[in-house]
């Protein structure tokens, strides 16, 4: 093909890369430091996430600018309560933060009405820091657990992509994404545990099977999410969710299996673990 369409894609393509490598490093970087500033970090992500869903939710301008308004307030002093109560120590909870989120919730889904799934952007902004601030505030083995998240995530998302545009094949779920491949899940679900096995190797952790199993579950949370967010999009006629970032569209095109993939994994390091230990939880068996 030639032509200003084929001239297009190599730079798209590009465009794509650089961003997903400056968003990559500057996670890391974020992980690294931990903290308040891991979980503000996230917590913003969360609510241009929430702010994005609420968005394309509602099709009255009115009621769309005042639903996303409850959504990005609900989002941001939830997330930053239970930052200063995970991270600093203070003696905040878990119970008002997500009693703010549900109250959220409720609250915008009526402003939205009649569409009241406007409300569900609330739930869905907050799984992006959740489960991250959860497995991050642990001082044992919070930074081992997000980097082997990211290896889980990163490489699942980035293996379903390549396989699935090299082999190709039969379509996975053409109703809600009609480029996805049963090929390139498959790629995904394997390639995202083994770059997690190998992160957790690095590190020194020994048990490294049942970290394989984990890791192929939350590779396969990490499709889900994907698919679940083309789904949304398709329902609210959409092709991206936003243009925040270069090549990639909006946050939650960039962050749709990774708030389901960390959800899980921080229920299976919280039901290990605990409150104060979910990172163990989640990577020593």
């Amino acid at each position: 093909m030639t032509g200003p369409a084929a001239q297009r894609r190599p730079s798209e393509l590009a465009l794509r890369t650089v961003s997903g490598v400056i968003l990559a490093l500057a996670a890391i970087g974020i992980a690294w430091l931990g903290g308040p500033a891991f979980g503000l970090f996230w917590t913003l992500a969360g609510c241009v996430v929430g702010v994005e869903w609420a968005w394309l939710a509602t099709p009255d301008p009115a009621a769309r600018r005042r639903a996303a308004r409850v959504v990005a307030v609900t989002l941001g002093g939830a997330g930053a309560l239970f930052t200063l109560g995970r991270t600093l120590g203070l003696d905040v909870g878990v119970t008002v933060p997500l009693a703010m989120l549900l109250t959220g919730a409720v609250v915008a889904a009526a402003i939205a009405r009649p569409a009241t799934i406007a409300g569900f952007g609330v739930l869905y902004g907050a799984a992006v820091f959740l489960g991250a601030i959860l497995l991050r505030s642990d001082p044992a083995d919070g930074l081992l657990a997000i980097l082997w998240l990211f290896a889980v995530v990163w490489g699942a998302d980035v293996a379903a992509y390549a396989v699935g545009r090299t082999v190709g094949g039969p379509k996975l779920a053409p109703a809600l994404s009609p480029k996805k491949t049963w090929s390139g899940a498959i790629g995904g679900a394997v390639a995202g545990p083994a770059l997690g096995v190998g992160v957790a190797a690095w590190w020194g952790v020994e048990s490294l099977w049942p970290l394989a199993v984990v890791g192929f579950a939350v590779a396969v949370a990490t499709e889900v999410g994907d698919l679940f967010e083309s789904g949304a999009k398709r329902r609210f006629g959409a092709k991206d969710s936003g243009q925040i970032i270069p090549g990639h569209g909006g946050a939650m095109d960039r962050l749709d299996g990774f708030l389901v993939a960390a959800t899980l994994a921080a229920i299976i390091g919280l039901s290990r673990g605990g409150l104060d230990a979910a990172a163990q939880g989640l990577m020593r068996w």
